[in-house]
């Protein structure tokens, strides 16, 4: 495939729902159906995490350090799904992506893995396969944004309660939100609703982004003291900013000087 000087694909005008594909400075995008950047990949780092909201998806390993299963609900350019594929491996991937061109654009410009015993990519509506009783994972990772706002199925009060029933003992689900969504205080009142035992927020380092991260079961010590040790640990082993990611759990969540509450 030939590509221009800056962009790699443009979309074309008549039809709102391409999914193309653009690079500018190093950085190549994905976006479907509108010009808001979907996903990112900077292309002398291809498996960093660019997206400030994707880094901070991973601050769910505050909590749940070990996955070994991980299910992902929209892939885009497959970022998130690169991060814990190179980095986690001792955990499974399964990835669930409804649109099969999304799948192709990925592996051709955004160097996504081919299928193996650790990753899989199925081509698959996220909300039914989330109603399957024979589905269980430590993690699921829900971004689920088309052109305009949050896709309504993966928004569901009953979605979010299949999410429950599919997550393993100390599992945790991670949504990434948009704070300027009209219906965003109504969709993390369902994920509360469904997850009793808490919910915590974190702000995205970029404005905008909110990850949303609700617990199975209650999440054991959120003690400031034992946060900033799980941060600096993983700071170290992965190389994302955990300590802000402690810092911003602070702004958005009940908290005290000894710890979070959810």
């Amino acid at each position: 495939m030939k590509f221009l000087p800056k962009w790699r694909l443009r979309k074309p005008a008549e039809d709102a729902k391409t999914v193309y594909v653009s690079e500018k400075f190093g950085v190549r995008s994905l976006h479907i159906g509108s010009d808001t950047v979907q996903s990112a990949m900077r292309i002398s780092r291809p498996n960093d995490l660019e997206l400030s909201y994707t880094r901070s998806m991973m601050a769910f390993l505050l909590f749940h350090p070990v996955p070994h299963r991980v299910l992902m609900v929209g892939l885009g350019g497959g970022s998130v799904a690169k991060f814990v594929y190179h980095h986690l491996p001792g955990a499974t991937t399964r990835v669930l992506e409804i649109d099969p061109q999304v799948v192709a654009i990925a592996r051709q410009c955004f160097l996504v893995p081919p299928d193996d015993a650790r990753f899989q990519v199925t081509i698959s509506d996220g909300a039914e396969y989330m109603g399957r009783s024979d589905v269980q994972a430590d993690v699921i990772m829900v971004d689920g944004y088309n052109a305009e706002s949050h896709v309504e199925e993966l928004a569901t009060r009953e979605f979010y309660g299949h999410c429950r029933e599919r997550l393993a003992p100390g599992g945790v689900l991670v949504v990434n939100l948009w704070g300027g969504d009209r219906q965003f205080n109504d969709i993390l009142k369902r994920i509360e609703d469904a997850f009793p035992q808490g919910t915590l927020c974190l702000p995205a380092r970029k404005p905008g982004n909110v990850i949303a991260f609700a617990f199975r079961d209650p999440p054991g010590s959120l003690r400031w003291d034992d946060l900033e040790q799980r941060a600096a640990a993983l700071e170290s082993r992965y190389g994302l900013e955990f300590p802000q990611f402690v810092a911003g759990l602070r702004t958005m969540n009940r908290s005290d000087a000894t710890g979070l509450h959810t």
